[in-house]
């Protein structure tokens, strides 16, 4: 891949803000003529915009002395004589491995994160990852927006007494009154809601939630007068036991 050193020059030191940045050590290896190498590490300004990590040699300077590709490549943590190191291994086999070493644990940590996301195949998985889940939200969105509401199913225990047994709900029409208001500010006389088809003459027992009863008018009395007899009993309980 040919790269114009004007304009990577240009990018490396303009004012577009850097994903990371900070000092790394990078392992350098120099080969002698009788087939000796030495290991060195040289302290250099490490920046990383997008998949391009240049490399400068001091934190203020205006070239950079160079760059790495983050294509093709893993970032891996990795052995070697210094502390918190990490490498840059490229799937070429030819390829050699770029080392790298960072101050301490958080640093090394952070910057392995922020170069493993660097490549654009690591952000093809992420659009890809992103584009399936807001496929199943619209799918599922789809489907809640076609099912029919259903209103509260099951069976409801008798209010008054609940020893007795569950009775099966009413619909709507049948259990929910209103009532309309005045211009004086009170309540006009409550209005109940009649059934939408006429129900079949059965005999019903006298129940909070028998079509009798229906209005909410007529469910406020129903409970009302079941309250007021038990506070006359307790009343009259309360009066034989001062006696």
């Amino acid at each position: 891949m040919k790269l114009n050193e004007r304009s990577v020059a240009h990018y490396a030191t303009c004012d577009s803000p850097a994903d990371h940045a900070g000092f790394l050590r990078q392992r350098v290896e120099r080969h002698h003529h009788h087939g000796h190498h030495a290991t060195s590490y040289q302290r250099r300004w490490f920046v990383l915009k997008g998949n391009l990590l240049f490399y400068f040699e001091e934190r203020d300077s205006r070239e950079p002395l160079g760059l790495v590709v983050l294509e093709g490549c893993t970032v891996e943590l990795c052995e070697a004589a210094e502390e918190f190191a990490f490498a840059i291994r490229f799937d070429d086999a030819g390829a050699k491995a770029c080392v790298l070493v960072a101050d301490g644990q958080a640093a090394m940590e952070a910057w392995v994160k922020a170069l493993s996301r660097a490549s654009f195949d690591y952000m093809r998985l992420v659009v890809r990852e992103l584009e399936k889940q807001l496929e199943e939200a619209c799918k599922s969105l789809a489907a809640c927006r076609k099912s029919p509401r259903r209103s509260g199913s099951g069976r409801k225990r008798h209010l008054s007494n609940p020893a007795l047994g569950p009775v099966q709900e009413k619909p709507a029409a049948l259990e929910n009154g209103y009532c309309t208001w005045g211009s004086g500010g009170e309540p006009a006389t409550p209005r109940c809601a009649e059934p939408a088809s006429p129900a079949p003459s059965l005999p019903l027992p006298e129940s909070p939630v028998s079509p009798e009863t229906a209005c909410f008018s007529k469910l406020h009395n129903w409970y009302g007068q079941e309250i007021a007899l038990l506070r006359r009993e307790w009343l009259q309980r309360q009066h034989r036991g001062h006696l």
